[in-house]
């Protein structure tokens, strides 16, 4: 039985178990198994990678995306641009065992931007500057925006919520919520951003899927943004982190 799963803390808002039990029922895949694995610390994951000998690939989540980086033998280049790791592939060869991290986040913002980036759109707001933000950031830059971060508090490189003028929210039109804000089960909360600056000429983007429509997407929706739900980065990037685990062309170290 090949096994695979997802690394994280806490993991009660985690999707990924259901979508790849159900993906493997459906393709009929009787060969593979995936289950959480909630480590209260990184420093956990020898243990649980030496404990579980069929264990073939991880997702990674909050908070590990970057803090996993160390443990590591191998980063794609991508995952080393981008400074946080999603998705773990295990190679096991006798006595050694080998892992090698990689990024599908991006894949999965590209994804879901792609329809909506056009040449009217130039700029775009990151909020929160954690491990998700960074693989955000970097399909942005490909896509050749300019991109400014926020967050609560004013840190390197990142403006706090209070300092975004009315000129910078107006004419900033794609504003990308990276933070766990509205997630399940606190769906009330959002970034403390002022809202009314905001207008049918936006697009909102928020990379919390669960609920689909955050309270962030609500408050476009009552300003007649554009709104982009998780749902289909979610499924984008978990589809390209199965190509990962099964491609046997990737770099070997």
């Amino acid at each position: 039985m090949r096994k695979f799963g997802l690394i994280g803390y806490p993991l009660g808002h985690s999707f990924s178990k259901q979508y790849f039990s159900d993906k493997f029922k459906r393709e009929e895949i009787f060969d593979c198994s995936y289950d959480n694995y909630p480590i209260s610390d990184i420093a956990q994951l020898k243990d649980l990678i030496d404990s579980e000998p069929e264990l073939c690939g991880l997702n990674v989540t909050i908070p590990y995306k970057t803090d996993v980086i160390r443990f590591l033998d191998y980063i794609d280049k991508e995952a080393d641009e981008i400074g946080a790791v999603n998705v773990i592939k295990i190679k096991r060869n006798k006595d050694k065992t080998l892992l090698h991290g990689y990024n599908s986040d991006f894949i999965g913002v590209s994804d879901s931007l792609k329809q909506y980036l056009d040449n009217e759109v130039k700029q775009a707001l990151i909020l929160g500057t954690g491990g998700a933000s960074k693989a955000v950031y970097y399909a942005l830059k490909k896509a050749e925006l300019t991109v400014q971060f926020a967050s609560r508090e004013k840190k390197a490189g990142a403006l706090s919520y209070t300092e975004l003028t009315p000129d910078i929210l107006s004419t900033t039109r794609l504003i990308v919520n990276t933070t766990p804000l509205g997630m399940f089960p606190n769906i009330e909360t959002f970034p403390d951003i002022d809202y009314q600056h905001l207008g049918k000429e936006h697009i909102l983007f928020d990379l919390v899927y669960n609920p689909e429509i955050t309270a962030f997407l609500r408050k476009g929706i009552e300003r007649g943004c554009t709104i982009i739900t998780g749902s289909k980065m979610l499924l984008s990037q978990a589809e390209k982190a199965w190509q990962i685990w099964n491609d046997n062309l990737l770099e070997v170290v």
